[in-house]
């Protein structure tokens, strides 16, 4: 069987020669095609390579009469349109580890180069100056890093802040106290980053949670002369309020790699002496470029030949036949892994998982894999995946238990979690109708029914009459149209809970207003 290959942006030679020497494969290489170009030629491929230039789209997609993989050489995937490959059957896959080293080393270079003022010293240089005082520095030694996000960037920066003689602090929701500690890392909340770091890196996947996370708010809780750096994604940091907190004296300068607008040709960022800018060169090695393109061209290589996916974003590794047969209970199960993040406070140490009935007649792996994929990717994003969720987890402490039981009880097949974090314990029970339509059956020891997908409000409130319509009257008069409805509750006049699946996000002064309603005790948005 020969398979056709298309890279249509610049990959390393040693890429090229890997897909090549496979006599199975004819590999072209065209990095000039237009987008109209593209959706004409991608009909005869079997697989395409992609850096971030070619953007894979969804005509581009439904054009692909063959293709069966996409390789993006890299982490990022917003110039690939996942869920209509998805849909298609199409495997994507990306390069989460091939520029772990470069990003850390170029966060903590420009962390010095802050503290040093070497690229403002280096220009008054080439100028014929030589003013010492004016370029005065501060010493990194023995002052405190706080990092946002301790995946495999943030560790690597860990590991030279704390050979510099640091002190380092972090938050990660999906750390465990003890990992942290191995680390020589003291985890804490963002809080406490914010009041005690003299310097400030993150290191977290833009969403809607991470957007502006650090704003005039968090401004106010940190310390004079702190200085911040985002080699991340643009957006973490609201740039608008970094730029009157360095104008009030609060922050004593910032190094950026990204932003929320790429070129920042507008940016007042660039106008300010204490800022350090680059131009997104995080991954811009000559060894992270070539092992990205390595990385990917083993993947689509292995993939095509039948020897297993590596680091797909969108398919679990299982036979294309059996995937259609378990696709519905794949999806359930992620979902309940991304609820259970999107519920549960503090730091994940322990995840178990239950499968009961007809489950245990199919591999039950790519279940597990799946529900902590789920799980981790509201934080991590990208960098997660089927193949490598369960490494992760057990990278950051937390510790998976999976049990059977063959014994139905209420239903026929059931996927329970059960999340202990150091502040709760949390469980979701799933199943199937109709083998297809996924449901929601229990959350703790409420009994409920309602579809996992899209935005979804649950209201834990005292079981009081009227209190349902309250919630619709605050939607209705909101414009916010309510699909459908669950209710449970521990016993009458009890704890209850009320889950509403909307057809539209659900703005803060509508969700304030049902958490100060009388009888609410909490509320929790899930989005899917």
């Amino acid at each position: 069987m020969s398979f056709k290959v298309l890279i249509s942006d610049a990959l390393s030679k040693e890429a090229v020669d890997i897909l090549e020497k496979e006599k199975e494969f004819k590999v072209d290489v065209n990095t000039k095609l237009t987008p109209d170009e593209l959706k004409k030629v991608i009909k005869d491929y079997d697989a395409l390579l992609v850096r971030s230039a070619t953007k894979v789209t969804k005509d581009v997609i439904a054009a692909a009469d063959k293709l069966k993989i996409v390789g993006r050489a890299g982490v990022g995937l917003d110039n690939v349109d996942v869920e209509a490959a998805s849909k298609k059957g199409i495997i994507v896959v990306n390069t989460p580890a091939g520029n772990t080293i470069s990003t850390a080393e170029h966060a903590f270079s420009m962390l010095l180069a802050l503290s040093r003022k070497i690229p403002q010293a280096d220009l008054s240089v080439k100028k014929g100056e030589w003013d010492r005082k004016k370029f005065m520095g501060v010493e990194v030694y023995g002052k405190t890093l706080g990092i946002v996000g301790l995946g495999r960037i943030g560790t690597e920066v860990a590991k030279r802040a704390l050979s510099f003689g640091m002190k380092v602090l972090a938050y990660d929701p999906f750390l465990s106290a003890d990992k942290a500690k191995d680390l020589g890392i003291e985890l804490v909340d963002l809080t406490t980053i914010y009041k005690n770091a003299d310097y400030i890196t993150v290191h977290t996947p833009l969403t809607e949670e991470t957007k502006h996370m650090i704003s005039d708010k968090e401004f106010a809780l940190m310390k004079k002369n702190v200085r911040l750096i985002n080699c991340a994604r643009g957006g973490i940091i609201d740039e608008e309020a970094l730029v009157k907190a360095i104008e009030s004296g609060k922050v004593a300068g910032a190094a950026f790699d990204v932003f929320e607008a790429e070129p920042p040709k507008n940016s007042k960022l660039s106008k300010l002496d204490k800022v350090v800018l680059t131009p997104h060169l995080g991954a811009s090695t000559e060894e992270a470029q070539v092992n990205v393109a390595i990385d990917v061209a083993n993947t689509v290589r292995d993939a095509l030949l039948g020897r297993g996916v590596k680091n797909a974003v969108n398919v679990p590794s299982v036979d294309p036949e059996m995937y259609k047969v378990l696709e519905p209970y794949l999806k359930l199960a992620e979902n309940i892994g991304s609820m259970q993040t999107q519920l549960v406070d503090g730091h994940i140490k322990k995840v178990k998982i239950r499968y009961v009935g007809d489950l245990l007649k199919y591999d039950l792996s790519p279940f597990t894999a799946t529900i902590m994929k789920g799980m981790l990717k509201p934080i991590l994003q990208e960098t997660v995946n089927f193949v490598n969720s369960l490494v992760i987890a057990k990278e950051r402490g937390i510790t998976v238990i999976e049990s059977k039981t063959a014994e139905i009880q209420d239903f026929a097949s059931l996927i329970w979690v059960e999340v202990e974090t150091d502040k709760v314990i949390s469980s979701i029970c799933g199943t199937l109708f109709t083998k297809v339509d996924p449901r929601i059956v229990k959350i703790n020891d409420f009994y409920v029914d309602f579809v996992p997908e899209g935005n979804m409000l649950m209201v834990f409130n005292k079981d009081v009459p009227g209190i349902i319509g309250h919630i619709g009257t605050i939607f209705g008069k909101n414009k916010i149209n309510v699909a459908s409805v669950s209710f449970g509750r521990e016993e009458k006049g009890g704890r209850a809970v009320s889950v509403w699946n909307v057809d539209s996000d659900v703005p803060k002064k509508v969700l304030d207003e049902i958490k100060s309603s009388k009888n609410v005790y909490e509320l929790k948005l899930v989005k899917l």
